[in-house]
C-alpha cells in the first residue's frame, strides 16, 4: 500500500499553512465504511418495499447483487487515512430490533464493525499523526431518537476530547489548528447538533446521481457555474447505477463501473483548481480510493495554490 501521502498536510509548503482548509484540495471517501458490509444483515429501514419484497422472496439471489453494488470501498479506515483521505462520508444507524446501544454504518445493509470501534481506530491513528486533520461527516442516522443522538454525541466528545475543533472557530488554517491541537472537524447532519458547539453543520455534497463519467462531470461543472459555497463542500465523483442497468448487466459491479469510467474522471480532477474563486473546488470524494490514485491527484492540486501565490508576489514586485 502507498503510504507516501499519510502525512501530506504536514508536508505541504509553508505558504499553504495559512490558507483555510475550505480553500485547500482535500481527498475524500464516499460511503467510507462500505468495505465491511455484512451481507447477512437486514436491509436499512429506508429501502423501498419493492426491494424488501424481492429480498424476502429471492434472498440467495438478491444478496450478492446488493453486496457488490453497495460496496464502494475496499480498504479499511486506517488504510484510507494512511493513503491520504481526510474527509469521510459516514452513514450511521441503529439496527432494527437491536436491544443494544451499538451503532453501525450503512449503505443499503449494515456493517460488521460498530461506529465506536471504528472511531477509536481513527483516534489512535491521529495520535500517531498529530499534524493531520480529518473531517468526519456523520449523516443519515436511521433508527436513532433524541436519546440515542445525545448518547452518541457524549461518546464522541469523550473519545476525541480536545482534538474536536468547535464550529465557532473562525481560523481554519493548518498553522492555527496545529497550535490549538485540533485534529477533528465533526460534521453532524441533525438538528441535535445545534446545541453542541463541538459539532459542525452538514457539509454540502454535490451528488450527480449519474451512471457515466460524462454525466457526473456535466453535473459538477453546472454546479461550479453557480459558485462555490462559503465553507466546506464536496464534489462527489461517485457513479450511480439504476435498477435497469443492474438487471441488464449481471456480471458488472460498482467497482467495474467505477474503473471503466476512471480515466475520464481523472482528467476532470487534474483540471481542477482549489482556492476561494467561485469555480474552485474543495473536497473531492470518490469510490475505491485504494486501488484508484484519487488521493495523490487531489493533493497535488494544492501546488496550483503555491504557483498562484508565487505569481502574485512577482506581479506585486513588478508593479
Amino acid at each position: 500500500m502507498d503510504h507516501s501521502c499519510q502525512d501530506w498536510m504536514s508536508a505541504l509548503p509553508e505558504e499553504l499553512w495559512d490558507i483555510p482548509l475550505t480553500n485547500l484540495a482535500i481527498p475524500g471517501s464516499h460511503d467510507a465504511m462500505s468495505y465491511c458490509l455484512d451481507i447477512n444483515s437486514p436491509l436499512v429501514r429506508s429501502e423501498s418495499n419493492f426491494l424488501r419484497l424481492l429480498d424476502g422472496l429471492f434472498y440467495c439471489f438478491t444478496r450478492p447483487i446488493i453486496f457488490k453494488w453497495a460496496t464502494t470501498q475496499d480498504k479499511s479506515i486506517e488504510e484510507q487515512l494512511s493513503m491520504g483521505i481526510r474527509y469521510f462520508d459516514l452513514r450511521i444507524a441503529h439496527k432494527p430490533n437491536d436491544s443494544s446501544n451499538d451503532l453501525y454504518f450503512t449503505h443499503v445493509i449494515y456493517t460488521h464493525l460498530t461506529v465506536l470501534e471504528t472511531l477509536l481506530s481513527v483516534n489512535t491513528w491521529l495520535e500517531s499523526h498529530p499534524k493531520e486533520v480529518v473531517i468526519l461527516a456523520c449523516s443519515h442516522f436511521e433508527g436513532m431518537d433524541v436519546t440515542c443522538h445525545e448518547s452518541f454525541i457524549f461518546c464522541l466528545k469523550k473519545l476525541f476530547g480536545s482534538k474536536l475543533c468547535p464550529r465557532e472557530e473562525s481560523v481554519l488554517t493548518l498553522r492555527h489548528l496545529w497550535a490549538s491541537g485540533y485534529q477533528v472537524i465533526l460534521s453532524y447532519e441533525s438538528q441535535t447538533a445545534a446545541t453542541h458547539q463541538e459539532l459542525w453543520p452538514d457539509i454540502p455534497y454535490l451528488w450527480a446521481n449519474q451512471q457515466t463519467a460524462q454525466g457526473v462531470i456535466s453535473y459538477l461543472d453546472r454546479q461550479k457555474d453557480l459558485g462555490r459555497p462559503e465553507g466546506f463542500f464536496v464534489a462527489g465523483l461517485n457513479l450511480t447505477a439504476g435498477r435497469s442497468y443492474i438487471t441488464m448487466n449481471p456480471k458488472q459491479s460498482l467497482q467495474t463501473l467505477t474503473f471503466s469510467n476512471w480515466e475520464c474522471l481523472k482528467e476532470w480532477v487534474e483540471e481542477q483548481i482549489p482556492g476561494s474563486d467561485p469555480k474552485s473546488i474543495n473536497i473531492i470524494a470518490g469510490d475505491f480510493v485504494g486501488p484508484l490514485p484519487l488521493c495523490s491527484l487531489v493533493i497535488a492540486l494544492n501546488q496550483k495554490l503555491v504557483q498562484k501565490q508565487s505569481s502574485q508576489i512577482k506581479a506585486d514586485i513588478i508593479s
